[in-house]
């Protein structure tokens, strides 16, 4: 991610983007085990499709502020719109699409990341 700015604190922000914003049931998923696509899966939940692109919206302009722009965005018209940075893939669903697409459970062999520790 940015120079002088660790991964664990990108993932602050982007935890307090989307909890500031009012996102439900955020998790924080560390997948580098598992997986070389990412390090780490941000799963959030939105109540509407309004919420949905504010959530996203926020957590772009919070990193931007870092300096950071995403690698990749898909799903800006849909109920699941995900936010690609260096090392980070930000979900943000819908609660219909989360239920649905179950990451958790298909990444259930990485370790969950309890907030306090980041």
């Amino acid at each position: 991610m940015t120079k002088g700015i660790s991964l664990k604190e990108h993932l602050h922000t982007i935890y307090k983007a989307l909890d500031d914003k009012k996102a439900e049931d955020i998790q924080i998923i560390d997948i580098t085990e598992v997986s070389c696509m990412a390090d780490y899966f941000v799963i959030a939940t939105a109540n509407s499709n309004t919420h949905v692109r504010s959530l996203a919206g926020e957590v772009e302009y919070q990193l931007e502020q870092e300096g950071i722009a995403p690698d990749h965005i898909e799903g800006r018209a849909t109920g699941w719109i995900l936010l690609e940075y260096e090392g980070v893939v930000v979900h943000v669903f819908l609660e219909e699409s989360r239920n649905y697409y179950n990451l958790e459970r298909l990444w259930e062999d990485a370790a969950m990341i309890d907030v306090a520790d980041i």
